[in-house]
């Protein structure tokens, strides 16, 4: 028989329910958010279950449930991601009321048991490292744009003819330019402006830097995934590190699902054959295969061929991109299948 224990994860505690292969409750328990309170969660689940198959479902909050992971597989315990939003109709179908951390819990083993087809848990380095960059280079860029939007305000009130692009200023020549103006400028305005552009060269080279080495590593990681047509080092980064593994997922439809990309039914009666957006799955892994759809239908390459083909069968503009976007998960799919094969050899 196989144990469940979901767990409903904070920032200061964990709370874990068991249940049995019928959703029956067994047992529950709430630990510290430390490796110490992990540890005594696996001791709690091996004494109490200990000649019963495990499998642990942890509600996919990175930032808060990516230490727990790694100290569960660690010690050699099965751990599945559920989504946040199979708990609101776990919830919703209990006999029991209201919202706690050990109704979350159970809400979140029962949907393990009810979606057998959840991605499984792992942590490749190389998919971590790329995760935390992007992440990290993310976090400049983003940044870099609100200091940008602040000194093209600034820049509007002194000289409204002056306004240079976001592309501009992220060239370093035209930033020199622009410094050397505001220095000839009086009034606290040009003072700030000079401050927000100094801003700007100082996150400029960290931000050109972090995609240097991104591209780096993603060349020796996943050659593969850059032969993908529109697939550049930072979207494939983004694909890698929000991947997370591509041996975890049990076939390519788990993947197209997971990235949000698999088709969702539209139609009734005479509409047969729509589909509509698929708001669900891994969103920012959704928009890095967008953008390599977008990509793909503005230069030649059998996407846009496939495109075309689609927009000639009567499907919208919006309907032929997911059909496309769909159709690269399938590629995007098979080129890490194969890099994970490729490493596999060489490690052996």
């Amino acid at each position: 028989m196989v144990v469940v224990l979901g767990g409903d994860v904070h920032k200061k505690s964990h709370t874990f329910e068991a249940v049995d292969g019928n959703g029956r409750r067994l047992d529950g328990i709430t630990v510290p958010a430390t490796p110490a309170g992990h540890d005594k969660a696996v001791r709690w689940a091996r004494c109490g279950f200990g000649d019963q198959e495990r499998l642990w479902g942890i509600e996919d909050c990175r930032h808060l449930s990516g230490r727990l992971e790694q100290d569960l597989l660690a010690v050699g315990e099965r751990v599945v991601r559920v989504p946040p939003k199979l708990t609101a109709k776990a919830r919703a179908s209990a006999r029991t009321r209201g919202k706690s951390d050990p109704i979350d819990a159970l809400a979140i083993a029962r949907a393990v048991l009810r979606e057998p087809e959840l991605p499984v848990a792992a942590h490749d380095a190389a998919s971590r490292e790329l995760k935390l960059l992007t992440d990290r280079r993310d976090d400049l860029v983003a940044e870099r744009t609100r200091a940008v939007n602040r000194l093209r305000w600034h820049l509007h009130e002194l000289e409204p003819a002056r306004d240079p692009s976001r592309g501009e200023l992220a060239r370093q020549t035209v930033r020199v330019e622009l410094a050397e103006w505001l220095g000839m400028q009086e009034g606290l305005v040009a003072e700030l402006a000079l401050e927000i552009l100094a801003d700007i060269d100082r996150l400029s080279p960290k931000i050109e830097a972090l995609a240097a080495r991104i591209g780096s590593v993603v060349r020796e990681y996943a050659p593969a995934l850059l032969a993908v047509p529109g697939c550049g080092p930072l979207s494939a980064a983004k694909i890698i590190g929000e991947t997370a593994g591509i041996r975890r997922f049990r076939s390519e439809a788990c993947y197209a699902m997971f990235a949000g990309t698999a088709p969702i039914p539209a139609w009734s009666g005479s509409t047969a054959g729509r589909v509509r957006l698929n708001r669900s799955g891994n969103r920012q892994l959704n928009a890095a295969l967008h953008r390599i759809a977008v990509t793909q239908t503005r230069h030649e390459c059998p996407g846009r061929d496939y495109y075309h083909r689609r927009l000639g069968c009567g499907d919208s503009t919006k309907e032929a991109l997911r059909c496309l976007k769909r159709q690269i998960t399938r590629a995007v799919y098979r080129a890490l299948s194969s890099n994970a094969q490729t490493t596999e050899k060489a490690a052996a």
